[in-house]
């Protein structure tokens, strides 16, 4: 018996779907629109019965034996694989874990964060999967939002620059690319503008105000190939965006051309019944899906049953699923599926994952996300005087901590409870017994806690995925206190470890304040009190509110959720062995009333100031110090008169006024002095590291497309509008820091 056309690979991909899809019951076809939790679920229910066309949180052996019983059905269509790999293959044992996004960010190096992704893509590849959920292209609005360290800041142009950097690494030279996977631009669209910070809200945004700020890294990761996008579990203006079909279809697929699949969240489409409340049954929820346009439904086992209904009952017909189904079926041929699933190589796994290379690009990456925010001149230390160090804090030893969230004991991966083997993290105590100066003496005290467990688990919140045991802000422990200050007190200095945890960052726990938490704010105040100079390291997922200690310290690292390499790369910036270039695409507040505080807000308010405190924030977009010194002197534009058509050419001069090498990273801000809508006072169009040897000075060169001058009018419509701008050249966002020339863009 001859084998089916849709087997034969040298077939037309829409010759072997117009085959198979007649073959399929509809039975078969729903099951080809879910995907469902492969760690938790039966397999056999879930391939024999269902037929689900995608898995995710499995992988390896599992992985492998769900392939071979996919290829038993009855058609034998093949599984598509997917995981949150997020900032590496976040729940093999072993993987390389990178910094979070918001630390990548840091480091302004759109290479490396490319080459992050390629690394992740290659380990991935050796488990069976195929799939990440990933790069997310939301916008960072309000910091009390706890997903804001997965963000790449609060810049729609630097998130697109680095999403699409991460999108060309994970999928590489294509879908026939052996170390390549899908990409995931999430979470489409406006997920990030919450309310009151809180995760998944209500989400205040007029169409235009989406076609402003939101919409743009999402457009050009469709228009620059990106395979898979996914929805956010807000709502914008009453409708839930997994039921917007303008949102899903009339943009994403029609307007932008996107020809990949739209993958909901966890249980978006059960939601629109148990929890938005927008439907009477989960047929009805089934119906409201398929017709607003998503494609693979995440982790809504109803869906099953609820779709067929209705068919059955009218509610949505079989050509709508058939639909959906040819842009999955046509994703699976393009990936050769049927011809390879894609299983786990053992062999390879144990050459490529956490392989040399992979560490040292880790490394390299760290270095440059680390953020220099102050510094007395106490840093860097002597690399060849023994000194007395005493290493401090709750996050100074926690390679938790540095992982950040979606790696290793995160709770959202059952095989990997108790993380990464310990040996992979060096924290920031490993970092300096390593590299300290022979002779020195490093002693360690934790000093406090930030949470500690209550034994008692959320049950009042359940979706299918793991339940999470609660944990509560630490008292002060005075034996813990008076362990630091002892230790600080017979030292030279102190490194102290602070910052935050899971319990209050990560999806579902946004928070409240942006305090430092448990007996932090205490051990800062003791440690101060002994006069010894303090080199604070910020370990934490998102920028929080820094206390005076903080502030009054000798120096300020901060290093957002630094990953695997974080203590190796602290300890050799505290040692002058890396020159920090970092510098921070989220604004830091003062106080957490400043929220939302972001540099490029829309002009026009009563003053510039609150009453009891100015608007500025502590820290702002941009900023970043350096052990190097640089200035920035004579703007001058090629042509002070364009038109919508042509390139603005700006020259700068950029001098290192050290007697160190270093990486300056220049930012070229532009301001439409009058708009016919209102408009943000300057948005960042471009940016350069410049490396510069001690004393050196280069005329930096900056070319960017008029075209790219655009403001969102009242018609929603992008455009450039004639008139008078403002070119801004500088080392941040803050107005003192930035040389400016005027030019006009014609008629």
């Amino acid at each position: 018996m001859s084998q089916p056309l849709y087997k034969d690979a040298s077939q037309p991909i829409d010759a072997r779907i117009d085959d198979l899809m007649p073959r399929m019951t509809l039975a078969e076809k729903v099951g080809q629109l879910m995907q469902l939790d492969g760690g938790r679920g039966n397999l056999d229910d879930l391939i024999n019965r269902q037929q689900v066309g995608s898995l995710l949180h499995i992988q390896n052996q599992e992985a492998a034996k769900a392939m071979d019983m996919a290829a038993q059905t009855r058609l034998g269509i093949p599984i598509l694989f997917g995981d949150d790999c997020i900032h590496g293959h976040s729940f093999h044992p072993g993987a390389t874990i990178f910094p979070t996004q918001l630390g990548m960010a840091a480091s302004w190096n759109t290479e490396l964060i490319e080459e992050s992704a390629r690394i992740t893509a290659r380990e991935v590849r050796t488990t069976g999967l195929k799939w990440t959920f990933s790069p997310v292209l939301c916008i960072t609005r309000d910091l009390r939002w706890g997903r804001v360290g997965e963000t790449f800041g609060e810049d729609p142009f630097l998130i697109g620059e680095f999403g699409c950097a991460m999108i060309r690494g994970y999928q590489g030279k294509g879908l026939d690319d052996p170390e390549a996977i899908l990409a995931t631009a999430k979470h489409y669209a406006g997920y990030s503008e919450t309310q009151g910070g809180r995760d998944a809200s209500e989400a205040d945004l007029s169409r235009r105000k989406l076609r402003s700020f939101f919409f743009p890294p999402f457009e050009r990761a469709a228009r620059e190939g990106c395979l898979s996008f996914m929805t956010g579990y807000q709502s914008i203006d009453g409708t839930p965006s997994t039921a917007s079909r303008w949102l899903l279809n009339d943009v994403l697929k029609e307007e932008w051309g996107f020809d990949g699949i739209l993958v909901t969240d966890w249980d978006n489409v059960g939601r629109l019944k148990w929890e938005q409340k927008v439907v009477p049954t989960f047929a009805h929820a089934a119906a409201l899906a398929i017709k607003s346009g998503n494609d693979l439904m995440m982790s809504t086992p109803e869906f099953y049953d609820g779709a067929q209904e209705a068919v059955a009952n009218g509610l949505v017909t079989e050509a709508q699923i058939d639909a959906i189904l040819r842009r999955i079926l046509k994703l699976k041929f393009r990936l050769g599926l049927f011809e390879d699933p894609g299983k786990p190589d053992l062999d390879a796994q144990a050459t490529i994952i956490g392989r040399a290379d992979h560490k040292e690009t880790n490394l390299k990456l760290t270095r440059e996300s680390l953020v220099l925010l102050k510094n007395d001149g106490i840093l860097p230390l002597a690399q060849d005087k023994p000194l007395k160090i005493a290493v401090i804090g709750p996050n100074a030893d926690d390679a938790q901590a540095q992982l950040g969230d979606w790696a290793g004991a995160t709770g959202q991966a059952s095989w990997i409870d108790d993380g990464h083997p310990r040996e992979c993290t060096q924290t920031v105590l490993d970092g300096i017994r390593a590299i300290a100066p022979e002779g020195s003496t490093i002693t360690y005290a934790k000093g406090a806690d930030i949470a500690l467990p209550t034994g008692r688990i959320e049950a009042d919140y359940n979706d299918g995925q793991n339940q999470i045991e609660v944990w509560e802000a630490a008292p002060t422990d005075p034996k813990q206190i008076a362990e630091a200050v002892a230790a600080t007190e017979q030292s030279d200095l102190a490194v102290v470890a602070v910052g935050d945890m899971m319990t209050f960052f990560g999806e579902c726990k946004s928070t409240a304040t942006l305090e430092l938490q448990g007996g932090q704010l205490d051990l800062l105040r003791a440690l101060a009190a002994t006069g010894k100079p303090l080199v604070i390291v910020l370990i934490n997922s998102k920028p929080l509110v820094l206390p005076p200690e903080i502030i009054e310290a000798a120096a300020i690292i901060e290093a957002f959720s630094p990953g695997m390499a974080g203590g190796t790369a602290i300890a050799e910036t505290i040692f002058g062995y890396n020159n920090p270039c970092g510098k921070l695409t989220v604004s830091i507040p003062r106080h957490v009333g400043q929220q939302p505080i972001y540099y490029n807000q829309v002009r026009g308010q009563h003053g510039n100031t609150y009453a009891d405190l100015t608007q500025d924030p502590l820290y702002a977009f941009g900023q970043g110090l350096s052990y190097s010194t640089y200035e920035y002197s004579d703007l001058t534009l090629k042509s002070n008169e364009l038109s919508a058509t042509d390139i603005l050419s700006a020259e700068v001069t950029i001098k290192n006024t050290s007697n160190r090498d270093g990486i300056e990273i220049a930012q070229l801000y532009i301001s439409d002095l009058v708009t016919s809508s209102t408009w943000v006072d300057k948005e960042l169009k471009a940016f350069q590291r410049v490396p510069l040897s001690a004393g050196e000075t280069k005329r930096v060169r900056f070319e960017v497309p008029v075209s790219e001058f655009t403001i969102v009018n009242a018609d929603s419509q992008r455009v450039v509008e004639p008139g008078d701008f403002e070119l801004q050249v500088g080392a941040s966002s803050r107005a003192r820091q930035l040389l400016k020339s005027p030019f006009t863009v014609k008629e």
